[in-house]
C-alpha cells in the first residue's frame, strides 16, 4: 500500500538522486498532517515537525500535535505568527460564524485563510535551510478538501520551483522538493495509509471550532469530510464529539 502511494504523490518518487534524508514537515495535529508525519517517519532518519499558532480559533490541536510529536520522538516546534490581525477568515476572526458543510456546497468557505499555505510553507522553507533538510511534506488534498486553491498540486509545484529560487541550496544545486503524499488520495484512502503506519486517529483534531478538550463539532467542514472518511474506508470513527 504505502509503495503504490510513493508512486502517485504529486508526480515524485523518492530515488538515491534525493541529497539526504531530512525532512520538515507542517504539523498541525489534524487528520491529514499525522498521517504526513508517521509517512516521514516512515522515509526520512531526520524529521522536524512545525507548527503553528497564527490566531487561530483554538489551539486544542496544537495539545495534541505535542502529544503525537513526543510519541514518535520527532523534533516539534510550535511558531507564533499572526494572521488573525489580517482578518477574512471564520478561522481567524470570531465574529464571522463558522458555516456548517451544507452552507456552501459550490463555492470557497469562509474558513479559507487567505495565503495560508504559502505563510506557512515560506516557514518550512526557512526551517528546512537551517536544519539542511532537503523534503517538506504537507498535507495537502485536492480531491476530498474544501476548494481551498493552496491546496492544489500547481500551487505545491509552484511553490517548489520558487523555493529552489529563492534559497542559497537551492541556488547551489541542493535541490528541495515540496512532497504533498495525499495529494491524489481521497480521505478513505488518507486513513486506509495512515493506519497501515500505525496512526491512532483518536489523537487527532480536525475540527474548525473545537472545545478545549477537542471535541469536534460534528457539523463544519473538516468534521463532515473527516467522517465521511471514515464511513467509507469502513473504519470505526473514534473521533469526539461535543454531543
Amino acid at each position: 500500500m504505502v509503495k503504490y502511494i510513493i508512486l502517485i504523490m504529486n508526480d515524485i518518487t523518492l530515488t538515491p538522486s534525493h541529497p539526504n534524508d531530512r525532512a520538515v514537515v507542517l504539523f498541525s495535529g489534524g487528520l491529514d498532517s499525522t498521517t504526513c508525519l508517521y509517512w516521514a517517519k516512515a522515509h526520512f532518519k531526520d524529521v522536524t515537525a512545525i507548527s503553528f499558532r497564527y490566531g487561530q480559533r483554538h489551539c486544542s490541536e496544537l495539545i495534541f500535535a505535542q502529544k503525537i510529536a513526543k510519541k514518535l520522538g520527532i523534533s516539534h516546534r510550535i511558531i507564533d505568527i499572526d494572521i488573525a490581525q489580517l482578518g477574512g477568515s471564520a478561522l481567524t476572526d470570531t465574529t464571522i460564524d463558522v458555516p456548517n458543510h451544507s452552507d456552501h456546497i459550490d463555492s470557497v468557505p469562509i474558513t479559507y485563510v487567505p495565503a495560508r499555505n504559502t505563510i506557512f510553507l515560506s516557514y518550512a522553507l526557512a526551517v528546512a535551510e537551517v536544519t539542511g533538510a532537503n523534503h517538506i511534506i504537507i498535507g495537502v488534498s485536492s480531491v476530498d478538501f474544501s476548494g481551498y486553491p493552496d491546496c492544489r498540486a500547481d500551487f505545491i509545484q509552484a511553490f517548489e520551483l520558487m523555493a529552489n529560487l529563492a534559497t542559497v541550496a537551492g541556488r547551489a544545486g541542493n535541490r528541495l522538493s515540496i512532497i504533498a503524499p495525499l495529494q491524489h488520495l481521497s480521505k478513505a484512502q488518507t486513513l486506509q495509509l495512515g493506519l497501515s503506519l500505525g496512526v491512532d486517529y483518536a489523537q487527532t483534531v480536525s475540527c474548525y471550532q473545537a472545545d478545549t478538550d477537542g471535541r469536534a463539532c460534528g457539523v463544519c467542514d473538516s468534521c463532515v469530510l473527516r467522517r465521511q472518511g471514515f464511513i467509507d474506508a469502513g473504519v470505526l470513527d473514534p473521533t469526539r464529539y461535543k454531543a
